[in-house]
């Protein structure tokens, strides 16, 4: 049933689909399962590259034999709020990973953005999607790189926390214009050596890339600056 709990079959079906390249929703689709049912077993159990549905199978029996045979109060049932915040995060993920942002590193970018203050530790990270340290840390480094978080020490704690602050789209636009600035150039230097050597079809070709990706790298950041500048006037109305 669509409500009850995953069984040994669901899981190998799991298993099957993320082989295939398959999203969570079209396996979630494909089990008659909400998509977050299905992302959270993936998660807690090595992610879509370690995967392994006899073992997760296993580890969720482990689980439950290891519960206390006593009758423990009943904690209460998430809230509708909780829940929908939970379904949002997972949607958010898949359209993440729309954008080409790879599924671990989109899962990371949906649970800070989701967060109460869009900062988390490592630990934190690894506690909530339920994966491996080692997943939360090359998610971050990817992250880092793109510059769509940063880190932050805290010292309190004695650890890092990874952050997402108001600048950060500013920043990715910027990281963006300048890769388009790089391949415009390249293209430029491309259509001069294709020049040089006569192939004028594939020269133009180059230099309307060139020129394309210029442009509209000069576009983008003037765009960025000029609604960074206004968020930041809204914001500082708004203190």
């Amino acid at each position: 049933m669509p409500g009850g709990r995953l069984t040994q079959q669901d899981r190998r079906r799991i298993a099957v689909g993320l082989a295939d390249g398959l999203s969570y929703t079209e396996i979630a689709k494909g089990l008659d399962r909400p998509v977050s049912t299905v992302t959270r077993e993936v998660m807690r159990n090595g992610g879509p590259h370690d995967y392994r549905a006899d073992q997760a199978h296993r580890a969720t029996q482990r689980r439950a034999r290891r519960s206390t045979p006593r009758q423990a109060p009943q904690a209460p049932a998430p809230s509708v709020d909780s829940a929908r915040v939970r379904d949002f995060a997972d949607r958010f993920t898949e359209l993440l990973v729309a954008t080409g942002i790879p599924r671990m590193m989109a899962a990371v970018l949906a649970c800070l953005y989701t967060s109460e203050d869009g900062s988390l530790t490592a630990a934190e990270l690894v506690r909530v999607l339920q994966v491996s340290p080692a997943s939360v840390s090359k998610a971050v480094v990817y992250l880092e790189g793109q510059e769509l978080i940063r880190r932050e020490r805290d010292a309190r704690e004695r650890r890092d926390r990874y952050v997402i602050d108001e600048d950060v789209w500013f920043r990715a636009m910027l990281a963006g214009a300048r890769m388009n600035a790089a391949l415009a150039e390249a293209a430029q230097e491309g259509a001069e050596i294709l020049d040089a050597a006569t192939a004028t079809s594939a020269a133009a070709r180059l230099s309307d890339m060139g020129r394309f990706l210029d442009r509209v790298g000069q576009d983008l950041v003037r765009s960025a600056e000029h609604w960074r500048e206004v968020f930041v006037q809204e914001r500082r109305s708004r203190e």
